[in-house]
């Protein structure tokens, strides 16, 4: 049952994939590079389970984390044009 639930989450991001690559918008694009990020997030809880390793959820938690801050940078690099300091200063 556990293989079944990896195979699907593993067609999900097949489907994704395509979705990433065809978005008509940005923010399109980067929803789907979200959406890999969190169904890799499965696989690798779903593959712990099924290998009963439980360190991939280690991996998988430590992902979510630069997941989670990797958006942001790239919507603060969208928004304002640079990561930098001098690009605050500029908008002040």
């Amino acid at each position: 049952m556990i293989a079944a639930a990896l195979l699907a989450v593993l067609a999900a991001m097949a489907l994704v994939v395509v979705r990433a690559l065809r978005g008509p918008t940005t923010f399109d694009r980067l929803l789907a590079a979200n959406s890999i990020g969190n169904g890799a997030i499965l696989v690798l809880a779903l593959f712990g389970f099924l290998t009963g390793r439980p360190e991939f959820l280690d991996l998988g938690l430590t992902y979510a984390l630069l997941n989670y801050v990797g958006i942001f940078a790239v919507l603060k690099f969208f928004r304002l044009g640079s990561l930098g300091a001098e690009a605050e200063a500029d908008q002040r």
